[in-house]
């Protein structure tokens, strides 16, 4: 019982140096698990394009492809476990935002008699993906998109588009490049 109490008295003193140096360095204070271990890291471990960052409470399941300089926040979910999730260069998954390749709807709702239903997703470079959102099976994002906040996106995007919403639908469009780049809403 006592190497239990001493291993707990190391952990929340590596805990509160590490969350005293990130207040200090950055202004923030985050969990153990994503204070203590190192997003670019993980990436690597997992695989993703150069540059890419994930935060350790993140989940990652099944075939998921990521491209380089892709920041995936914390508390998100890329569940690839039933067809390949591809994520492009440069885009932001921002916190709690859910991707899925699968759904378990209709195995549900027929009592088990029915499969559930699976499909690729495909976000393709440049996109940005609002909190809490969440994108469904056989979803392609085009490029260059923006998904709001709270956003269910259970259609394809196209390329340049802004959607919000529950079912997510067209509310403005992305125009510009590089540092010029800005988000035109629709007069609605």
């Amino acid at each position: 019982m006592e190497s239990a109490q001493q291993l707990a008295d190391i952990l929340r003193a590596l805990y509160e140096a590490q969350d005293e140096q990130l207040r200090a360095q950055f202004q923030r204070s985050l969990s153990f698990q994503d204070g203590a271990f190192d997003r670019w890291e993980r990436a690597r471990r997992l695989g993703f394009g150069e540059g890419a960052s994930i935060y350790n409470s993140a989940l990652v399941f099944g075939e998921v492809t990521v491209g380089r300089q892709t920041w995936i926040g914390p508390a998100t979910i890329l569940d690839g476990s039933a067809a390949p999730l591809t994520i492009g260069e440069f885009c932001s998954i921002s916190a709690g935002v859910h991707l899925y390749t699968h759904d378990t709807v209709h195995w549900a709702l027929s009592g088990g008699s029915a499969a559930k239903r699976s499909g690729p997703v495909s976000i393709a470079s440049r996109v940005y993906i609002g909190p809490q959102s969440i994108v469904t099976l056989g979803v392609d994002i085009g490029e260059q998109s923006v998904v709001a906040a709270n956003s269910f996106v259970n259609k394809s995007v196209p390329p340049g588009s802004v959607v919000a919403g529950s079912p997510a639908r067209l509310i403005g469009r992305v125009v510009g490049s590089g540092a010029s780049v800005s988000v035109e809403f629709d007069n609605a």
